[in-house]
């Protein structure tokens, strides 16, 4: 009897741990996902939030400029203010907003391609004004903000085939939106550093390395 009692307790014990086991691995199952979901809308949040901060941090670096500022390049083929406000401008509109919208919208529909780059000689980059560019590009950007907080149960996920990137998802569109806008800030302070260093004439070793 003692040796049934103990073989039915240990019987008993091990078939429900192997319910417990089995009824968490179905919640990790939902719970990964809902985890993974909840992950994604908050980083979505912070993406979209700094974005619209980026909205003032290029108003303040392209703001009250002189025409011989924002001409200025640090070297020949290298961009100027003018230029890269022209890129921002365009890169706001056609691609990143576009391509986002694009995939959440019509995912079936082929991606029209573009070209960047060429942007700067087609769309005549060095004859644009540059006030215009500006205020243009910042209407742009808030334009932006609006439309991605209005988006409801978006199919981030929906993506497409890039010919050099591969597999490229709405998500991925939305990230490097953001890496884009970090990328020109950073090139726009590094040129910003050159511009006083050359013109300025005077030694900068007492603010620190950069």
């Amino acid at each position: 009897m003692l040796a049934y009692k103990s073989v039915f307790d240990i019987t008993g014990q091990s078939k429900r741990i192997m319910i417990e086991v089995f009824s968490k691995s179905i919640c990790y199952g939902r719970c990964s996902f809902f985890i993974t979901f909840s992950e994604n809308k908050k980083m979505n949040a912070h993406i979209i939030a700094e974005l619209e901060n980026n909205y003032q941090v290029f108003k303040s670096l392209f703001s009250n400029q002189s025409k011989n500022a924002y001409l200025w390049r640090t070297k020949p083929g290298k961009w100027n203010l003018l230029e890269i406000i022209c890129h921002l401008y365009d890169e706001e509109l056609d691609d990143f907003r576009y391509r986002t919208q694009h995939l959440l919208e019509h995912p079936e529909k082929p991606m029209p391609s573009i070209d960047p780059e060429a942007w700067v000689l087609s769309r005549n980059y060095a004859t644009q004004d540059y006030q215009e560019r500006l205020n243009a590009f910042l209407s742009a950007r808030q334009a932006s903000i609006v439309w991605l907080k209005s988006l409801k149960n978006a199919r981030w996920d929906n993506h497409y085939i890039h010919p050099e990137f591969g597999k490229v998802s709405a998500q991925q569109f939305l990230h490097n939106w953001l890496a884009h806008d970090y990328l020109h800030i950073r090139q726009i302070l590094a040129l910003k550093h050159t511009y006083l260093e050359v013109e300025g004439k005077e030694n900068l070793a007492y603010a620190g390395g950069w």
